[in-house]
């Protein structure tokens, strides 16, 4: 547990001694504020729909971005064989650098807080529906970190790693979007492999464990594959 803290402190203050945090944390807060205020203003409509519906779209872009460098830049530069030779796991490499990038990601939701407290000023706002959608929205995004640090594990360049993080992301995305096009026996299975139909049913306000359990095993799936991928270039 030390070794996480460790690598977890050392990563998570490294994206705020280089501008990679800012500069995420503006786009990402430029583009959701844009959709939010022109629901606001044009439809003139004061709910959170449109944030919950822009973010899970933006993850699919923003989370790759946050992730692509977490293990192939040490790949790349040389520094992931200097952690070899401490005595540490390389389950606790993964899991320290996910955990820095997970808090990155939670600091990105929780600027976005100023939209709920906005139509709370102007309107009923569901707290509870706000709370679980908001709980599903950092499932969310810890599930595409998974599949993003994996896919960071498997490269030392990080644009290749963006791009298969983004590919296996939005696979998962649009996967509920196409059942019209396929069998009705195929259609449950994708269904249910779909992100994007488990997020949508948290944000509902409905937490059902079938929902959960899909958020931590896909979590749970890239941890695993993306230490793998490190024991085996540690083993060569």
């Amino acid at each position: 547990m030390d070794n996480i803290l460790c690598i977890f402190r050392r990563e998570f203050r490294s994206y705020f001694d280089a501008p990679i945090a800012y500069i995420v944390l503006m786009f990402f807060l430029l583009i959701a504020g844009y959709f939010f205020t022109t629901n606001l203003f044009l439809v003139n409509q004061a709910n959170l729909r449109t944030i919950f519906g822009i973010i899970p779209l933006l993850f699919v872009f923003f989370v790759p971005a946050i992730s692509m460098r977490l293990l192939a830049e040490e790949k790349k530069s040389g520094t992931i064989e200097l952690l070899f030779t401490y005595p540490i796991r390389d389950a606790e490499i993964v899991v320290g650098k996910y955990l820095a990038a997970l808090g990155l990601i939670a600091v990105l939701l929780i600027f976005t807080f100023l939209y709920p407290l906005t139509v709370s000023t102007l309107g009923n706002l569901d707290a509870g529906q706000v709370i679980s959608g908001y709980i599903g929205l950092f499932l969310l995004g810890a599930a595409y970190l998974a599949i993003g640090i994996f896919a960071s594990s498997i490269t030392e360049n990080q644009i290749v790693a963006f791009m298969v993080a983004w590919a296996i992301s939005l696979f998962f995305f649009i996967l509920d979007k196409i059942l019209f096009f396929v069998p009705t026996s195929l259609a449950n299975i994708l269904e249910y492999l779909a992100i994007e139909y488990h997020f949508q049913n948290i944000a509902r306000g409905v937490i059902d464990s079938r929902n959960v359990i899909y958020f931590f095993s896909m979590i749970f799936v890239g941890l695993l594959l993306a230490s793998h991928a490190l024991s085996r270039r540690k083993g060569d």
